[in-house]
């Protein structure tokens, strides 16, 4: 497997990034992603009870169908808690797209991201539609992994080229997020691409199993989004036989799983305000769900992750995290270690003496930049 540290969309991708005037900044804010055939697509979204616009729309349309060629995508504004305007801007930016390529409306899925509670000025996507769709090209995820970004300091991207039946398969993702990032499926926006030939349900399966191991092993705040999103489009243009299961399968969902979990851990190192990268490893373990409940909840400390911005190797904020997730342990059995704090990555190792499971968790500190950026946030 070969692996290329920024975005080189596969065969039959195309894509466009520019601005439609969402942004205050005038920055980059409308992306477009294109398959120049149907895609079989597998989707996750956020289990927040508060759905965004565009996520209840994506759900409606991937209940009745798995083959897509699009996928729209605003930064800016979430148009999130908009009520049924919301709704249908949502559905206005499917059918501006659907109408200039020629193609369904339920062939296209919609991703925003921004303020809750404002509503989308629509009007400025379908005017910019037309020439998002004009500039279409393979270079153009240059542009769309940058439109796609709020607060994020850096794009989020990476590739894998390997071998699958003789057919060189590229393997392809861009991601955004910094703030509310506590995942229970998926989380922020990752948008994957391969034109490797899957079956839907073992696409679906790898990218259930992939994202189980990166992004629901993130956090940064402990903070759910209403817009989190994961979609993988797989247009089979490489003409590899198609992949079912078995070894083929396998070095598939190998280099899924890489991808998203660079990815993931780019989220975390660009975390608001964060000045440390922190890995958690609880280890010994009845089961994974237990090390992960486990290492989630000194994650998610707020006097944890202080303490690891203070560099203060202050012990007591883990042995509290740890009793404060339930679990039935004594003191004597619990061991923790903790490397230098001085440095950028923090590695921090928990054993509770319960068994042979183990898991690891990703998160950041917390800092006075988080607040500043939060407080101002509007």
């Amino acid at each position: 497997m070969k692996i290329i540290k920024k975005a080189i969309l596969p065969k039959g991708f195309q894509a466009n990034g520019i601005s439609c005037g969402l942004k205050r900044s005038g920055g980059l804010d409308l992306s477009l992603m294109v398959s120049s055939v149907p895609a079989k697509t597998a989707c996750m979204f956020t289990v927040n009870t508060i759905p965004a616009a565009p996520v209840i729309l994506d759900k409606e349309y991937y209940a009745g169908n798995k083959l897509f060629r699009a996928i729209i995508a605003n930064s800016g504004n979430a148009n999130c808690f908009t009520g049924k305007k919301g709704l249908k801007d949502a559905q206005l930016m499917s059918e501006s797209v659907a109408a200039g390529l020629g193609i369904k409306k339920e062939e296209v899925l919609v991703a925003s991201t921004g303020i809750i509670g404002k509503p989308l000025d629509i009007e400025k996507i379908t005017r910019a539609v037309p020439g998002l769709i004009t500039s279409l090209s393979a270079r153009g995820i240059d542009t769309a992994k940058k439109a796609i970004m709020t607060t994020d300091t850096f794009s989020k991207e990476i590739t894998a080229r390997l071998q699958i039946g003789g057919q060189t398969v590229t393997v392809s993702g861009i991601a955004k997020g910094a703030g509310m990032i506590a995942p229970d499926m998926a989380t922020m926006f990752v948008f994957l691409f391969t034109d490797a030939l899957v079956s839907q349900s073992a696409l679906e399966k790898a990218l259930r199993e992939s994202v189980d191991g990166s992004f629901n092993r993130v956090t940064v705040d402990g903070c759910m989004s209403t817009n989190d999103t994961v979609i993988l489009m797989a247009n089979g243009l490489s003409g590899n036989a198609a992949i079912t299961g078995g070894k083929d399968l396998r070095v598939f969902t190998d280099a899924l799983n890489f991808i998203n979990l660079e990815l993931a851990k780019m989220l975390v190192l660009d975390g608001e305000g964060a000045s440390k990268f922190i890995e958690i490893k609880v280890k010994n373990a009845r089961t994974v769900i237990e090390a992960k409940k486990v290492a989630l909840q000194i994650a998610n400390s707020n006097l944890f992750k202080c303490a690891m911005y203070g560099e203060n190797p202050n012990f007591g904020r883990i042995v509290a995290s740890v009793g404060a997730s339930g679990i039935d342990i004594r003191e004597q059995d619990l061991k923790i270690k903790l490397g230098s704090l001085k440095k950028k990555k923090i590695d921090v190792e928990v054993r509770l003496s319960r068994g042979d499971a183990e898991c690891v968790v990703y998160t950041s500190d917390l800092t006075p930049r988080y607040i500043k950026i939060n407080a101002e946030y509007s």
